[in-house]
């Protein structure tokens, strides 16, 4: 019998551990929604430091072993769906939202298909495969967080904006992260892109072509706002509180993307990050947007959707 309260604490101390940013965003929502997302956080953080071989996120472990985690965070995924004890207390967290909001194995199963990628040394050739990466890490995961705060699967345009916002997540983070991702043997650039700027194979974090991957990082935050910006509309469709969390995260995460792209070729000499009194800044900022609740129009969605990146999933 799984013990509610302590998982919802143990829960709340990964994401102050794991991350402060979403943390601080995480305590706006209404208390039962700021649970939830806890605990849905919480199984994330574990599936992601199991298939590393990390600790909250820290330096990544031995990758040699990869596929047998990603089998083993399967496995206690399903068990914990099926309400099996896990002696885990995140999967066993996540059996009890699931129970709570109806998530199901197919839900995990998109989140859990980017570790997988990465349990076979995946590198993305096209954009295109960029952004199925990003579905799976990150757009999935955004999903799942709808769902969370009250979404109805049958409501597909507010899902769709859900999975923008975990593009645009991701896609300042690879912005952010490529240089220590490339210290582990990661690459996340299009091999097209790398072709175009004339980038030998394994040399695009080298000095001499700063100039070149800052031009990349700056690809990658135009699709980050373009993504974060259809976020916003359907941020618009949530209850007040978990709108204000929502754009809150959005504010936050979509300002490293635009600190990378600032400093240019400076970029990746430090870790960019918000300083606590800019995470406070931005909070009262969404705390504003959200009461006016008239987010802009786009021309155009983004050119990549939910459906078809999962497709492409399927069809791999």
């Amino acid at each position: 019998m799984r013990h509610r309260a302590a998982l919802v604490e143990k829960s709340r101390l990964a994401i102050a551990d794991g991350s402060k940013s979403f943390s601080a965003a995480s305590r706006l929502f209404d208390k039962t929604t700021r649970e939830r997302v806890w605990m849905l956080y919480a199984w994330c953080r574990r599936c992601d430091d199991l298939a590393d071989a990390q600790d909250m996120g820290g330096a990544l472990g031995d990758q040699s072993d990869i596929g047998e985690a990603v089998k083993h965070i399967r496995l206690l995924t399903q068990a914990a769906l099926d309400g099996q004890p896990t002696a885990d207390p995140a999967f066993d967290a996540f059996g009890q939202v699931a129970s709570e909001v109806g998530l199901t194995m197919e839900d995990a199963d998109a989140v859990i298909a980017g570790f997988e990628l990465d349990a076979d040394d995946w590198r993305p050739r096209s954009e295109a495969d960029l952004m199925r990466y990003c579905w799976h890490v990150a757009g999935a995961v955004g999903v799942m967080m709808a769902l969370v705060m009250g979404v109805k699967r049958e409501d597909a345009f507010t899902l769709d904006r859900a999975a923008d916002l975990g593009f645009a997540f991701q896609l300042a983070n690879i912005a952010r992260d490529v240089v220590e991702d490339d210290a582990v043997g990661r690459c996340y650039l299009p091999a097209i892109w790398l072709v175009e700027e004339d980038i030998e194979p394994g040399q695009h974090t080298k000095p001499h072509h700063r100039q070149e991957l800052a031009d990349m990082a700056a690809r990658l935050i135009a699709l980050m706002e373009h993504h974060a910006a259809a976020s916003r509309i359907g941020a618009a469709k949530l209850p007040f509180r978990s709108r204000w969390a929502i754009l809150s995260a959005a504010r936050i995460y979509t300002a490293i993307g635009r600190e990378v792209e600032a400093k240019g070729t400076a970029a990746w000499d430090h870790r960019v990050y918000t300083s606590k009194a800019q995470k406070i800044g931005h909070v009262t900022a969404a705390f504003f947007e959200a009461l006016r609740n008239r987010p802009p129009s786009l021309e155009a969605m983004p050119k990549w959707t939910r459906t078809e990146l999962a497709e492409m999933g399927r069809a791999s």
